[in-house]
């Protein structure tokens, strides 16, 4: 029963509800379907030379580009679209006075637009789950076909991750790139730099690939120069006593829009154990939640078309301060994600800090535009209100 009543008290009307979930789900879908070709089209025209160029390829390159990269476009622009289908679907609705009708009914301009958040809630949720089971194994292949040419009959990726610097102890190691084969990590063309307690370098080890094995790491067709006798020497393979594991070397340079949430998170938790810094990731982690989450502040954000009388013009310049809130929303999440990844904002801010900040732009609209003219026009009434006038004595009212 009381569940019943909040309900009630939040969505007044099933049919009203359902009315405008459909009306914003119909438009955004529309308008990110609509995008995504326009700019898969446009991104087609500036790289369909790049991957026809590669021997072999046909027609099926093209349609293998297309299915990596328009799951990166509805992606980045969900947001957007959601903003501009909350834009247009609160615009339909004030032209053809149907949010007059609602708030002469008795709503409030919270319940009229909590429809449009149910609405907001389900598009977040399926960006979320898109986002952690197709745009990331997506981001990842698109990658890896770049970086070889876009080369036909590709073997698969088994590059976990690219170039690693680790420092054990005085030395400084680099690894090109770390893969699996057979369940077996390997390192692909190390380099290890050989110091002294100074920090000079004393001498400089390459080799070829190293793999983990018993417990032990071996490296193969190695070379070694010794900077002080200057002399160089090769050996086919030497033990490699370090006692890094390769899950550092996995977690060190994982890319946090080509792994899902729960591995990021694995990932950080490797690295905090080896007392490494996670702040650029935490960062990324957390803005895997904080993007899908954007699209809840879109009725917010857009809800200044809504409100005011059509015939009383200014619907454009509305939906203009309107699109404005939405386009600085971005600007500002992506400047501050930036911060976050470079180490200059802390990655809780860096991910939230936009999301709070117009949420609390979105309320002062509303409030100022729209909850608080009720209250404004009752002053203005009472200050108006003509002072009564003293009555005119009966004796002045007669007539000479």
């Amino acid at each position: 029963m009381m569940i019943r009543s909040l309900r009630r008290l939040l969505v007044p009307s099933r049919t009203l509800a359902r009315y405008m979930v459909k009306m914003h789900l119909s438009r955004f879908f529309g308008i990110l379907i609509g995008l995504t070709v326009v700019l898969q089209m446009l991104d087609l025209l500036a790289t369909a030379d790049n991957i026809m160029a590669a021997e072999g390829a046909t027609w099926v390159s093209i349609v293998s580009y297309v299915s990596m990269r328009a799951p990166q476009l509805i992606s980045q622009f969900a947001p957007f679209a959601a903003l501009l289908a909350t834009l247009l679907t609160l615009a339909t609705l004030n032209q053809s006075s149907e949010v007059t009708i609602m708030k002469a009914s008795g709503l409030s301009a919270h319940r009229i637009l909590l429809p449009l958040g149910i609405a907001s809630l389900l598009i977040g949720f399926a960006h979320f789950v898109f986002n952690e089971t197709i745009v990331t194994d997506a981001n990842r292949d698109l990658q890896y076909w770049e970086e070889n040419d876009y080369a036909v009959d590709l073997p698969a990726n088994a590059n976990l991750a690219g170039r690693t610097w680790v420092r054990e102890g005085n030395s400084i190691v680099l690894v090109e790139s770390v893969s699996t084969v057979r369940n077996r990590v390997i390192l692909d063309r190390v380099s290890i730099f050989e110091r002294d307690e100074l920090g000079r370098v004393e001498a400089m080890v390459k080799a070829d690939f190293a793999w983990f094995q018993n417990n032990e790491w071996t490296l193969h067709e190695v070379r070694r120069f010794d900077a002080n006798s200057h002399l160089l020497s090769v050996t086919p393979s030497v033990l490699w006593s370090i006692p890094t594991r390769p899950e550092r070397f996995l977690a060190l340079n994982v890319k946090a829009d080509q792994v899902s949430f729960i591995e990021l998170w694995q990932s950080m938790q490797r690295l905090e154990a080896e007392g490494l810094s996670t702040g650029r990731l935490m960062a990324s982690f957390l803005q895997k939640i904080a993007a899908p989450a954007s699209t809840l502040l879109m009725p917010l954000l857009a809800a200044v078309a809504a409100f005011g009388v059509s015939r009383g013009g200014g619907l454009v310049i509305r939906l203009v301060f309107g699109m404005a809130l939405g386009f600085s929303f971005f600007v500002a999440d992506n400047f501050m994600l930036a911060m976050g990844e470079f180490g200059v904002a802390p990655p809780f801010l860096a991910a939230w800090a936009p999301f709070f900040l117009f949420l609390l732009v979105g309320y002062t609209v509303i409030f100022y535009t729209e909850e608080g003219k009720p209250q404004l026009r009752t002053i203005d009434r009472l200050r108006k209100k003509p002072k009564p006038q003293a009555p005119i004595p009966a004796s002045a009212a007669e007539p000479k």
